[in-house]
């Protein structure tokens, strides 16, 4: 099966969901229009805090509609848009992508994937449980994040339900993700 959009969130407060739309529109340099996380540098709080100047690499917050099927099947009550993403995506394993692949959203829209959302003690304010439910470890004990991905918008777009999403690796050799 091919990879696409399953639904597009947006919401311009910093509140901790974001509601569903018919559509988002991505812009260069800045994320999603109207959305409290667009900006050049850093919009997300607790990294103004510590440097107000540093380039935002959180645009755009995509996590895969299976990850939020797990949390359900687990018992939590998530949807998309519900833990902060702006875009819930289906058939595309985003935690496995290399660090500056870039996804084509639709017909325009172009991101490139920074790195990993870190899951924060703001999940657990929202439902108890969810921090640990998004973290893991791997074969070695290594922690894995399952928050979903961050990216930066490359080339502007509308980008809404059933977009078919283009995958466009990087050169070799690739980075893992980490967070930021």
């Amino acid at each position: 099966m091919s990879a696409r959009v399953v639904a597009v969130a947006a919401d311009d407060g910093h509140r901790f969901s974001k509601p569903v739309r018919a559509a988002i529109d991505l812009i260069a340099g800045l994320g999603v229009a109207g959305d409290a996380h667009a900006g050049v540098t850093v919009q997300h709080r607790s990294r103004v805090a510590v440097d107000p100047t540093q380039p935002n690499l959180r645009q755009v917050h995509l996590v895969a509609c299976e990850t939020l099927d797990e949390l359900v099947a687990a018992g939590f009550a998530v949807a998309p848009g519900v833990i902060g993403e702006n875009v819930t995506t289906a058939n595309l394993d985003l935690l496995a992508l290399p660090r500056g692949t870039r996804l084509r959203l639709g017909a325009e829209a172009v991101v490139e994937v920074t790195g990993l959302r870190n899951p924060c003690a703001q999940l657990d304010c929202f439902q108890k449980g969810l921090t640990a439910a998004l973290l893991g470890r791997d074969a070695d004990g290594g922690l894995v994040r399952k928050a979903g991905v961050m990216a930066i918008v490359v080339a502007g777009g509308t980008v809404g339900p059933d977009d078919p999403i283009g995958v466009e690796l990087p050169p070799r050799p690739w980075q893992r993700l980490e967070r930021v």
